[in-house]
């Protein structure tokens, strides 16, 4: 009989505070500013900061980074607005950078 874990969590690599969730992951083929990065739907224990205008690599966005609640170490940003029609998807999800989020206990 197999053991159920809960759910896989992953948490800042800082401090290992609980971000975001392994099932809430929408893509893992994007783009942050140190490498690669996840797409999620959902965060946790995170703030937002102020909103701004950032050109990215599938255009003009409106962003705001969002950072760990406990240390303040920025983790990634959240998509606010896409103006590209094709990019709407990405509307209130998050971007986690991999070098900023550790697997927790699995």
């Amino acid at each position: 009989m197999a053991e159920f874990g809960g759910p896989r969590v992953y948490s800042c690599y800082n401090c290992r505070n609980q971000v975001c969730l392994h099932d809430d992951i929408i893509s893992k083929a994007f783009q942050g500013r140190n490498g690669r990065a996840f797409l999620f739907s959902h965060a946790m224990n995170i703030e937002v900061g102020p909103k701004e205008d950032r050109p990215l690599i599938t255009g003009l966005h409106t962003v705001a980074d969002i950072c760990c609640v406990d240390c303040r170490q920025v983790l990634g940003w959240k998509y606010l607005r896409a103006y590209e029609s094709s990019q709407k998807y990405k509307e209130g999800k998050f971007i986690f950078e991999k070098s900023k989020i550790v697997k927790e206990d699995w």
